[in-house]
């Protein structure tokens, strides 16, 4: 589950060979794993490698020598003069007793696989010249791809794509995934990831300490909320959803029952009195109170059952939402803003920032998409240079003192302390009018189960994902809450609870 930086994998081969594992073995290990995977992919034809000049080109070797081995029919471009490869490529390249071809894209040929071993993971500077023109070849052969540890072209970091990269059909990384992995654009070049072992003991992560997490059960299992066979439903939290005026209640109901199906006891809509006909007609589990003023809010709140606030679908730009999410802060409740929470405080961001900073017993989820994520975070924008998804929300966190969820295909939660989860099980039928209203209600109705805030936005955003799953394409928001049931059951499976 954990997820290394560059310099965090480059710091777990040293901790590796200090403990006394010899760097050419980690690299005769990796080769073999190329191989494997090469042997999975296509078993029969001629396989083709392109081998860079670094330890990726070296991985590259030790995988042709194994698959000749084996009897396979191997071919390798190097895209420098043998004698210019240093340690333990320069070993792995002993390895093979066969000529190399020259560095030409003409020399690809029609391969029945193209193993891509050119650059690895800590590429910084834009491809050009020799290396784009064989890129660019790879991309327009017919072959798959297998791309050794990254797809060329892709910074392992920060998921950019250095000018061009490969689209592999497949890639093998090795003890722990990137952040290119699960964040685009770079996980759009890697096709299906596989981790291989290649002996890299799970211990140095205790010296590591990594704060990047893949967001999936292995993560968060233990934070997951399993109801008591004593409980009762006052046990299981009270969320106070706040709808909109007449012409715009749907949002408040789609959240709502999101918090219902995600496991909270009870769940009450705070509603204006002209829309309180509207709401009451609609729903059925879902209790709805006449709430017009901020007063009214107020004293609602005074009933300390209502454990979390979810405000912001459809409720409204202006001074109501925001003198509501003051209330709710103050009151020290779990707080969710989405939406028209989120812009009513456009103009002056910074006092919703201290609003969260003056009150620690309250947990507060940002959860914007990239449209709203500006408006908060202005200097923070996918428009800012040299910024990747994952910085952006960590700076945010800090910045706000919230967990900031930033939505998208691959949804980036961090928390003000560093840490932070990727998902990457999101299908792209997700992105449909009110998805987002249903996962604001989703993590309220985690958040109400006592489930800590960074987690329970983790958790909500993994449930999200596989909900629509789930539904299949043509899925609309109201399909999410009702393929839920079938998420839990897959929850209990992955971590063992009988039902």
């Amino acid at each position: 589950m954990e997820v290394l930086t560059n310099a965090e994998m480059q710091r777990a081969d040293q901790l590796s060979i200090a403990a006394g594992t010899p760097g050419f073995k980690l690299m005769l290990s990796a080769g073999q794993a190329v191989a494997a995977a090469a042997s999975a992919l296509v078993e029969e034809g001629t396989i083709l490698i392109v081998a860079g000049p670094g330890n990726n080109g070296g991985d590259g070797f030790v995988a042709a020598a194994e698959l000749a081995a084996q009897g396979r029919e191997v071919s390798i471009i190097l895209m420098c003069e043998r004698d210019q490869l240093q340690g333990d490529a320069a070993s792995a390249a002993r390895g093979w007793k066969h000529p190399v071809l020259p560095f030409n894209p003409q020399a690809i040929g029609k391969p029945a696989l193209i193993i891509d071993a050119l650059f690895g993971a800590g590429l910084s500077r834009p491809v050009d010249g020799e290396a784009r023109a064989m890129i660019e070849a790879i991309n327009a052969n017919d072959a798959p791809v297998l791309a050794v540890d990254l797809p060329s072209g892709v910074n392992g970091t920060n998921a950019a794509v250095l000018g061009v990269a490969v689209n592999a059909t497949e890639t093998i990384t090795f003890f722990r995934k990137k952040p290119a992995h699960l964040l685009l654009p770079g996980r759009m070049h890697c096709g299906r990831v596989r981790v291989a072992d290649i002996g890299i003991e799970a211990q140095v992560l205790g010296e590591i300490a990594p704060r990047i997490f893949e967001n999936d059960p292995d993560f968060w299992g233990a934070a997951f909320p399993v109801p008591r066979i004593d409980g009762h439903k006052y046990a299981r939290g009270h969320v106070l959803a706040v709808s909109g005026d007449a012409a715009a209640t749907g949002a408040a109901r789609l959240a709502a029952r999101g918090a219902l199906r995600a496991g909270a006891g009870l769940v009450t809509l705070a509603t204006p009195r002209d829309a309180l006909v509207i709401n009451a007609s609609a729903l059925t589990a879902v209790m709805v109170r006449p709430v017009d003023t901020v007063v009214e809010f107020a004293e609602l709140l005074g009933d300390v059952r209502y454990n979390t606030c979810m405000i912001g679908p459809g409720t409204g730009v202006g001074d109501r939402t925001r003198d509501m999410v003051h209330s709710a802060i103050a009151a020290q409740r779990h707080v969710v803003l989405d939406a028209d929470a989120l812009t009513s405080f456009a103009a002056n961001p910074e006092r919703l920032f201290e609003s969260i900073k003056s009150v620690p017993e309250a947990q507060v989820v940002l959860t914007p998409h990239e449209g709203e994520f500006p408006r908060l975070f202005s200097d923070l924008s996918n428009k800012t240079p040299g910024r990747s998804k994952l910085e952006r929300v960590r700076a945010a966190a800090e910045r706000s003192g919230a967990i900031v969820l930033l939505k998208g295909p691959d949804t980036t939660i961090a928390a003000p302390d560093g840490r932070a989860t990727i998902a990457a099980n999101a299908p792209p039928w997700l992105a449909t009018a009110g998805a987002g209203d249903v996962l604001a209600g989703i993590i309220s109705g985690l958040l109400a189960q006592g489930v800590p805030a960074f987690e329970a936005a983790s958790i909500g955003v993994w449930m999200h994902g596989e909900a629509a799953s789930e539904a299949g394409p043509g899925l609309i928001a109201e399909d999410l809450t009702e393929t839920l049931p079938a998420v839990h059951r897959r929850i209990y499976h992955a971590l063992g609870i009988e039902y």
